[in-house]
């Protein structure tokens, strides 16, 4: 008598399907999703992988587990606050919230008293003027670089015209992340680049000899990753502002990390009040740096010039989604975000949460200088500490869950709690111990 193919048990798709479990979870990932995990775990029980009995419990919890999005949350243990390649700034909880609402629709455009359209992003323009009076005016796009795109764009082409002249040093043609050059950034706009100066010294006299009728702006920038030092030379705002009056032309400030105002923990990295203060007429940055909000570029300045770029065709193609618009105004407003958290932790205090967990699964602490990251404030350190692992570990941890991304550096994996929420800890320690099981 011949044997039952034992593949006859596999349940059917369309039982499967019917589980209330699967049922649900439907609402969240969809039915292509749905059916791919059904069949997949179908197919490993006909291949003998898995148990005709075992296939039910296997879509099940694969479901439980599966996420809408395959980015996976990450507990930051490198001591780099803004790390790009972990999405650099981490969102507040007011800022999350805010991310929330604005998930369903919301009036972005709607000015509900009078149910006519209003101009976009009403509220993040007012809470960034509140937070940096300095400023006449302001307008969100959606990153750093784009604002900076359409700065020159706006400031130097227009109808008619090949392209102006943008007034730059040479000390200050940055590489940014990826590869990205400022001057093919710039170039893309149609602008014509006029470089002037040296890579270590530029002198008010230089831009005066370049300044003529074919100036669109003059552009200074902050440069990122690195410093300059030694037999060096940079003209100010101030004086730039003087040479702008005298030609009639603008004078664009490209800030990078995003500071509103000063910080004394960083005292050489620029600020939108303080360079507005000093003659810039408008000043660019990113959202996501040490402001600690959403990927986002700002624009701020004299209100004439914000106008210029918000009436630029090319400010349609850059504008901030509604997303950005809500976490911007929540990150703004609300309390302290968790990059200004993690700038200013005490260092006792990183001590104390270092040595509990270095007690905890038998290492020790050593003292670990942290970064900004994101190209601010290049080789000023973090005093903290770190717990000292294995090299090895350092996989294991990454491929964890939770991951963990720790620093490995001279031969150690090194776990830097400056970046990980007090209340992560208890997670970090069960990833730590099973890393090193």
């Amino acid at each position: 008598m011949s044997q039952v193919d034992p593949r006859r048990a596999i349940p059917r798709t369309d039982a499967l399907l019917e589980l209330p479990a699967v049922r649900q979870a439907a609402t969240r990932l969809g039915d292509r999703t749905i059916r791919a995990v059904v069949h997949d775990a179908q197919d490993r029980a006909r291949r003998g992988e898995l148990a005709p009995d075992a296939v039910e419990s296997s879509v099940l919890e694969r479901l439980s587990s599966h996420s809408g999005s395959t980015l996976r949350p990450v507990l930051n243990a490198t001591g780099v606050v803004i790390h790009t390649n972990l999405g650099r700034a981490p969102l507040s909880a007011a800022a999350v919230e805010a991310l929330v609402a604005a998930a369903g629709y919301v009036d972005v455009e709607l000015d509900l008293e009078t149910g006519a359209r209003s101009k976009r992003g009403v509220a993040a323009r007012a809470a960034l003027l509140a937070a940096c009076p300095a400023a006449e005016d302001a307008l969100v796009v959606n990153n750093g670089a784009a604002a900076l795109v359409l700065a020159t764009t706006a400031l130097a082409t227009g109808p008619g015209v090949a392209g102006k002249e943008v007034v730059v040093s040479r000390g200050e043609l940055i590489e940014i992340g990826a590869g990205f050059r400022l001057p093919d950034l710039i170039a893309s706009t149609g602008a014509v680049l006029r470089e002037v100066g040296t890579t270590n010294r530029t002198h008010l006299h230089d831009y005066a000899e370049a300044l003529g009728p074919q100036t669109g702006c003059i552009l200074k920038v902050h440069p990122s990753n690195f410093a300059v030092q030694g037999f060096t030379a940079a003209v100010g705002l101030r004086e730039l502002r003087a040479l702008a009056d005298e030609h009639g032309v603008a004078l664009l400030a490209d800030l990078g990390s995003g500071l509103l105002a000063a910080d004394t923990l960083l005292p050489d990295e620029p600020d939108a009040a303080s360079a507005l203060a000093a003659g810039a007429d408008v000043v660019t940055a990113s959202g996501d740096k040490l402001l600690g909000g959403p990927q986002a570029g700002l624009v701020l300045g004299r209100r004439e010039i914000v106008a210029r770029l918000a009436r630029h065709p090319l400010a349609r193609a850059v504008r901030a989604d509604k997303l950005a618009l809500a976490a911007l105004e929540a990150t703004v407003v609300g309390g302290l975000p968790p990059v200004t958290l993690a700038l200013h932790a005490d260092t006792e205090s990183l001590r104390c949460r270092a040595e509990l967990l270095a007690t905890a699964v038998g290492a020790e602490t050593v003292p670990h200088d942290g970064r900004v990251g994101g190209g601010g404030a290049p080789g000023v350190p973090l005093p903290g500490w770190a717990v000292r692992l294995p090299e090895t570990a350092a996989a294991r941890l990454r491929a964890g869950d939770p991951a963990v991304l720790p620093r490995v550096h001279d031969g150690a994996c090194l776990l830097d709690l400056r970046c990980v929420p007090e209340a992560d800890d208890a997670r970090l320690l069960a990833a730590v111990r099973a890393a090193l099981e």
